[in-house]
């Protein structure tokens, strides 16, 4: 089960949005992909968890956690072969943050281990400063500071590469087209 969490060897330029829940991180991802003509990978955890609420009125449980984090590296393995840049809705570091604010600081140890070993070249942490839209799963209005800073830290921690971004839906879209010129202009 263990490779199941790796990331495949690919040339693929891969850029997460990353941070707390409503924070245009899906609509930020689909417009990305887009504008660079690519694609983008959805967050498993929504439609896995979506699922769950729909069947069962239940919300994320540990037992979830490792389900979900195969589910997206299933998907993120797939779309990288077939790309050569790629946008994440999530990723496993997501899911580690998550898990240790909702579980007392535990996350599942290979969880752990390949949310600190899979690779991406740029992380964009997107900011708190759009209104929190509810939904069945959405949980912390409340709590968005808090979780913005969860987020941060697990970037400084892990010492990657980030940039906040800020500002209306134009704004930051203008902003990370900005900073992913940088990355694949020398690589053409």
């Amino acid at each position: 089960m263990e490779k199941t969490l790796e990331q495949e060897h690919s040339d693929c330029i891969k850029v997460v949005l990353f941070g707390p829940e409503s924070t245009g991180k899906t609509t930020l991802s689909i417009a990305l992909a887009k504008h660079f003509d690519t694609d983008w990978v959805a967050e498993y955890a929504r439609e896995y968890l979506q699922n769950k609420w729909d069947l069962e009125q239940k919300t994320c449980e540990p037992s979830d956690l490792l389900p979900i984090a195969i589910g997206q590296m299933q998907l993120e393995n797939a779309a990288a072969k077939t790309n050569e840049l790629l946008f994440c809705d999530t990723n496993l570091l997501v899911t580690k943050v998550y898990s240790e604010v909702y579980y007392n600081g535990y996350c599942d140890p290979m969880i752990d281990h390949y949310a600190k070993k899979n690779c991406y070249n740029l992380h964009f942490l997107c900011d708190i400063d759009i209104p929190w839209v509810p939904d069945d799963l959405r949980d912390k209005p409340n709590e968005r500071q808090n979780m913005f800073s969860a987020f941060e830290d697990a970037l400084q921690k892990q010492k990657l590469p980030y940039v906040i971004l800020r500002g209306s839906k134009q704004e930051r879209l203008e902003n990370a087209v900005s900073h992913i010129n940088e990355l694949i202009i020398p690589k053409i």
